[in-house]
């Protein structure tokens, strides 16, 4: 694997040395670029390509959340590095690939770095994925490629940096990967986004209501506010 172009955020420049030097333990890390806030950051991000983001989220001006909410979906990895643990939900809803606790400790941070890893190969393949015209999807468990009929699944959710297939209103196959890559690797002619945290097979639907979707089984996913438009093109297209 290549280097992994890392940028740091953070308005403690202490902090931002911290954790340069942790990450200095990591050869397969290529620190690029160092920032006090999100605002001095994003003009250069693009010019910067990193595969991955380390951010604080308690910052003047921007917060880490504002900037993950205003890349998403992004192109690259963010992890979270801060002393606050109850941000933590509202992280992983933008897929935050992790969320570190100040003070970090370099077992945890290589817990991160690993994951990272995983998470570029799996992205990798993901784009692979959904170039293919197949009616199945190879999805990595437990060191194996399990093989998934595009039919048998009822819907997508997401679940940390993971994402859970279910493939019965009771049987679920966990695998690591983004919503972003798995919507990605679906036809959209089968399937639909409907919040950023479910995607939904549209041969199960059984019934829309105004904030919900009930499908097979009688499995009620909710309906986000950003994706009525979606939701409504299909109704366009197809009775319920």
């Amino acid at each position: 694997m290549n280097k992994m172009r890392t940028v740091l955020i953070d308005d403690e420049p202490l902090a931002l040395d911290v954790l340069e030097g942790l990450l200095l333990s990591f050869p397969q890390i290529e620190v690029v670029g160092k920032f006090n806030n999100p605002s001095e950051a994003i003009p250069v991000l693009k010019d910067l390509n990193p595969a991955v983001v380390f951010t604080d989220i308690q910052m003047p001006g921007q917060t880490g959340l504002d900037f993950i909410q205003s890349q998403y979906p992004a192109p690259f990895a963010v992890i979270f590095t801060t002393a606050h643990p109850n941000f933590a939900a509202d992280a992983f809803e933008y897929e935050a690939l992790d969320y570190l606790l100040k003070p970090i400790s370099p077992d945890r941070l290589g817990k991160a770095i690993k994951r990272l890893e995983e998470y570029i190969e799996y992205r990798s393949n993901g784009t692979e994925v959904a170039s293919t015209i197949e009616d199945y999807v190879y999805v990595k468990v437990d060191g194996e490629h399990q093989k998934i009929l595009f039919k048998d699944i009822y819907f997508i959710e997401a679940f940390a940096d993971y994402v859970k297939i279910w493939i019965s209103p009771t049987k679920r196959i966990v695998t690591l990967q983004t919503m972003r890559n798995m919507e990605a690797g679906l036809p959209q002619t089968n399937f639909v986004r409907v919040h950023r945290s479910f995607i939904i097979a549209i041969d199960k639907i059984k019934s829309i209501q105004n904030n919900a979707i009930i499908l097979e089984g009688d499995i009620e996913v909710p309906i986000g506010k950003n994706y009525k438009d979606p939701i409504s093109n299909l109704l366009s297209k197809k009775k319920f």
